[in-house]
């Protein structure tokens, strides 16, 4: 009964080799991808991304709506943050709290996108070693056997599996985790930006409507001086 049942587990594990050499294959090619999308996204948008946050506080602070848009269009930020901070500048008309709710649903957003990105990188660096391992363990009981026969170049075989997919987990690991490092630093960053952008951006706006507000006050209170 012990037999089958150890046969039974050693053909599991037999049977596994394949898929798990396919999915150490795959989860390589899944690296070199992100590997050049991170080089793509290092290269192109790191390198226009040159803005200085306090500066540009200062630029937005005291400025009419219509300056604040050209000052943002103007900005060194990323197309894609000029984008989500326009639509919040373009709805000033709006109450105040469905203005701060605009924000934060954007800045929300934009924090999805960043931990969506980072995931993928997260679960590679995480599955691959475990691949590694298990492509590393699975021929080494073909290889005992071989070893127990005096079956040299069945031996080696195995060895050489197993050191192979050692490598190719541990690679795809080590880049992941290295490209998940990175994007957090920079997405971290770029939500910080967001926030203070954002809190900038709304209260230009209040400062806008109270000016719009007294102005108007101003001449309801003159039409009335003249009505009398």
């Amino acid at each position: 009964m012990s037999s089958v049942v150890i046969d039974t587990l050693r053909m599991v594990a037999e049977s596994l080799q394949i898929p798990t050499v396919i999915i150490l294959l795959l989860l390589i090619l899944l690296t070199i991808v992100m590997l050049g999308g991170f080089i793509v996204e290092a290269f192109t948008e790191r390198r226009v991304l040159k803005v200085s946050i306090p500066e540009l506080v200062d630029s937005l602070h005291g400025k009419s709506i219509q300056e604040v848009q050209k000052i943002i269009d103007n900005s060194g930020l990323l197309p894609r943050q000029k984008k989500g901070y326009q639509e919040v500048v373009k709805r000033t008309a709006l109450p105040d709290d469905l203005r701060e709710a605009l924000a934060r649903q954007i800045a929300a957003d934009e924090e999805y996108r960043y931990r969506r990105i980072v995931k993928v990188t997260d679960l590679v660096a995480r599955i691959a070693p475990m691949f590694g391992l298990m492509g590393t363990l699975i021929p080494l009981g073909p290889g005992l056997i071989a070893l127990g026969q005096g079956d040299t170049k069945t031996l080696s075989d195995s060895l050489m599996i197993a050191f192979d997919t050692t490598i190719a987990g541990l690679v795809s690991g080590a880049v992941s985790y290295f490209i998940s490092g990175v994007r957090k630093g920079w997405y971290e960053q770029y939500m910080s930006w967001t926030q203070t952008i954002m809190e900038t951006i709304l209260t230009v706006q209040q400062a806008e409507r109270k000016k719009i507000y007294k102005q108007l006050q101003q001449q309801k209170n003159a039409q009335e001086a003249m009505d009398r």
